[in-house]
């Protein structure tokens, strides 16, 4: 039997929500595919027009105010935030498939995040500069770029909102936001944070719909200045050459295909319990997530056992659920991504370890889970060790010494994160020196990133831009420099 909601959550237009004629669109909760989370909208590009128009004409007035008043709002808006974080994070749950303790702790990050942003308000924006004349003063600011859009996906449909909207918000920017329609419910009620902070009308808009619809919308209009990314990388480069022929800024955070090295002088029991976090936390949904672990031939055996007990005792079900580990796939679509790339690795000559089934018996019946899955002696080249799954799966490699390691961490499209564990100081810091990639951690699994550090990746996963602390600042403001000088 569906369990079905009325509730319908509308589009936030300059400080107003509206709905959109004709069907919305219906949010499924993948735990249990008969539940219905909420309805949002199936919005058409006039849409995006409206909340553009809104955005622009709010620029100048919120650009004009103080860095502390700008950030007054942000604490405002983290406070609302962490009175509701229960609900959201529920919310998240029942819409994503992420488990509900995985839900608060993504939640409450979001409530730091505009914390620390709300501070930024307070913070330098500038350089004195020495200049040649003596009776000059030079010096360097920051001036926001105008209207930003924001285009999110659905696996942190709270951080990765909040981690672009509040520095654009601080750096005296307005906002376009354009949620994935999979975790659009969740995305509704974070804007509903903002709209009770008391915002100034139109300086944050909330459009859902259609990616090909919405996001088109958003990166072809002229008023948009600036648009920041995280999705797939097809998207990724369309959105980068669209955005390149107006001469409009962008920032793209796209895949990845992380290793893990394990070296022989490693903490095994270190190294496993890192490497199942990394993997199979959100059900491998991360573009941080741990996919290759190399391993050196010395301890492949005792950590594959280690690593095969460890992952047969996780606990999968209902993401709202006491003692869950891992819940399902985010929808149909994405469990059978997964479930493909499982074939094509038995089709490529790896040895399925472990899981590689969908589970439909008893309580698993009407939600998308699939088991964690592990493949050994798999080569560097196979298809499941270069391209992007995005679900539970790992992939062992045997690896002869650290170089070789390297060499087959460094063998791939993406250049995200990874990770090494040994005891070895020197192989840190070769690790550190030659590992192409953007987040490089030392005993510490692939997945996650400091909200007060940069985030983002080299190679094709990032438009080689920033996200996240100071660094923010490079991509939500252009230098202004001043040059003073008496009559």
């Amino acid at each position: 039997m569906t369990v079905k909601t009325d509730v319908v959550y509308g589009n936030y237009i300059a400080g107003k929500w509206q709905e959109e004629q004709g069907e919305a669109i219906a949010s499924i909760n993948p735990s249990d595919m008969h539940e219905v989370v909420g309805y949002v909208q199936n919005s058409s590009s006039d849409t995006v027009n409206q909340a553009v128009r809104a955005a622009d004409a709010a620029a100048r007035a919120w650009r004009k105010l103080s860095g502390a008043e700008r950030g007054n709002y942000l604490y405002r808006v983290a406070n609302v935030l962490e009175e509701r974080l229960d609900d959201i994070a529920e919310t998240l749950a029942r819409e994503m498939g992420k488990t509900l303790p995985e839900s608060k702790g993504e939640t409450a990050r979001g409530v730091a995040i505009l914390r620390y942003y709300a501070g930024e308000g307070m913070r330098s924006e500038g350089d004195v500069i020495p200049s040649t004349d003596a009776d000059a003063l030079m010096f360097s600011t920051r001036t926001p770029l105008g209207v930003v859009g924001v285009i999110t996906p659905w696996n942190f449909p709270v951080a990765i909102p909040v981690w672009k909207i509040a520095p654009a918000l601080i750096y005296g920017n307005t906002v376009v936001f354009k949620p994935a329609t999979e975790a659009a419910v969740t995305a509704a009620k974070v804007m509903d944070c903002f709209d009770a902070a008391g915002l100034p009308t139109g300086v944050i808009n909330f459009v859902a719909g259609a990616g090909r619809v919405i996001g088109n919308a958003i990166v072809d209009h002229e008023a948009v200045h600036a648009v920041t990314f995280t999705g797939s990388e097809g998207t990724g480069r369309t959105i980068g050459r669209v955005a390149a022929a107006r001469g409009a800024k962008y920032q793209l955070e796209m895949g990845g295909k992380n290793p893990v090295i394990v070296a022989e002088d490693a903490d095994l029991e270190l190294a496993v319990d890192a490497t199942i976090s990394g993997a199979f936390r959100s059900t491998g949904q991360k573009c941080t997530a741990t996919s290759r672990v190399i391993v050196a031939e010395a301890v492949y055996e005792a950590f594959q056992q280690r690593l095969l007990q460890k992952t047969e005792a996780i606990q999968i079900g209902n993401a709202v659920e006491d003692g869950v580990w891992m819940g399902p796939s985010a929808s149909e679509a994405q469990l059978n991504t997964v479930l493909d790339y499982i074939q094509v690795g038995k089709d490529e000559g790896a040895r399925l370890l472990l899981g590689g089934n969908r589970l439909t018996e008893g309580a698993y019946a009407s939600g998308y889970f699939v088991e964690p899955t592990i493949f050994t002696d798999v080569q560097p080249e196979m298809r499941i060790a270069q391209e992007e799954i995005f679900g539970p799966v790992i992939t062992l490699i045997r690896a002869k010494d650290l170089s070789h390691a390297l060499e087959v961490a460094n063998n791939n499209r993406y250049g995200l994160s990874a990770s090494i564990f040994t005891t070895n100081i020197q192989k840190m810091l070769t690790f550190i020196d030659d590992m192409d990639a953007g987040l490089v951690r030392v005993n510490a699994e692939s997945a996650g990133v400091e909200l007060q550090a940069p985030f983002g990746g080299m190679k094709a996963s990032s438009s080689h831009s920033r996200e996240q602390g100071q660094a923010a600042k490079e991509f939500y403001t252009s230098i202004k420099t001043v040059f003073v000088k008496g009559s």
